[in-house]
């Protein structure tokens, strides 16, 4: 029976690039492949700068929000990841087979390294080990499958060499996962910026369209999204027109169609925003009158994290005290 694993991080509120990216697609499929299991990866919160109240407020609404994505208990599994022990007993074994050399190549760190050295500051350590602990994540669980954005695969890629690695030197403990990527709108982009991806991390909120935001608030911002200067008209080109394309491939993942297909049907810039703006909206309604019902029971929420955690550690422990036992550490 395949088993995916995936997690958001609660450094931001959710985007409508994490929904249609990511959290759409676990609704829609990953939940009904085998066995399914979605995390609020909140250890990986602390790796930088926070405030501790709002690491909470955060993980709080990201799992409502997994929920009113169409995450539902009865086919999957959604927990917290510090609720769950055995990410962190596993990820010190990941660290003890991991290189550094591994650990400083990854994109991440180096380009977050590399600001904070300009500002004459450095990066928490757990910043540089943090992929250690990401492997953990899904090698705990024997995933098959992880579905990841494009920015998320080399993290991918290093769980699978750690598993790898592990096995040749301690004997076969753990699945080799793979990466699975969405076909389309694996990345959005930024409306303001669409040579970045629409961040939740983001200090650029007039490009960021947030899960939350009122429709009027989602109309606003794809209407003064960036277009390009151009002559010809709409048309559908990544690498001339990218502010265009990006919009494009937006309406594509909310409302059906190929993007060079949908180009053709315009002829500017205007209706093209307008359309846009409603079907983001129109994506976006379910999910906020779901998440306006979660809150107003937020015991129901608590129950499903509470029973999720019970589940995910009957599935990570024994594979995680297998792991110790290989490696040569005495069971207790």
């Amino acid at each position: 029976m395949t088993r995916v694993f995936s997690g958001v991080k609660p450094t931001g509120h959710l985007t409508l690039g994490n929904y249609l990216g990511a959290l759409r697609q676990w609704a829609a499929v990953g939940q009904h492949q085998g066995e399914a299991l979605f995390c609020v990866v909140d250890l990986h919160a602390l790796t930088v700068e926070h405030d501790p109240a709002r690491v909470r407020r955060l993980s709080r609404q990201a799992a409502s929000l997994l929920l009113a994505s169409g995450l539902d208990p009865a086919l999957c599994t959604v927990f917290v990841q510090s609720h769950v022990d055995e990410h962190a007993r596993l990820s010190y074994l990941m660290e003890c087979v991991a290189t550094d050399g591994e650990m400083r190549r990854m994109i991440q760190y180096r380009e977050k390294a590399a600001r904070e050295r300009v500002r004459g500051g450095s990066v928490r350590l757990s910043l540089l080990t943090y992929p250690a602990l990401m492997a953990a994540d899904i090698l705990a669980y024997d995933a098959d499958e992880v579905p990841v954005g494009d920015d998320q695969a080399q993290h991918v890629e290093l769980a699978r060499g750690l598993a790898v690695r592990f096995n040749q030197r301690y004997g076969h403990t753990f699945t080799v996962p793979r990466a699975t990527r969405p076909a389309v709108a694996a990345r959005v982009m930024n409306l303001q910026d669409p040579a970045s991806k629409m961040g939740k991390s983001d200090d650029t909120g007039p490009g960021i369209v947030y899960l939350l935001d009122e429709p009027e608030v989602v109309r606003k911002k794809v209407m003064r999204a960036v277009t390009d200067s151009g002559e010809g008209g709409v048309v559908y080109d990544r690498e001339e027109r990218p502010g265009v394309a990006n919009l494009l491939e937006i309406l594509a993942a909310c409302a059906g169609g190929e993007p060079a297909e949908l180009a053709a049907g315009y002829d500017s810039y205007g209706a093209l925003k307008k359309d846009v703006a409603e079907a983001v909206v129109e994506v976006l309604r379910p999910v906020r009158e779901r998440h306006r019902e979660l809150c107003a029971d937020p015991g129901h929420v608590e129950g499903v994290l509470r029973e999720g955690a019970a589940r995910a550690r009957g599935i990570a422990r024994p594979t995680v005290d297998a792991a110790y036992r290989a490696i040569g550490l005495l069971a207790p």
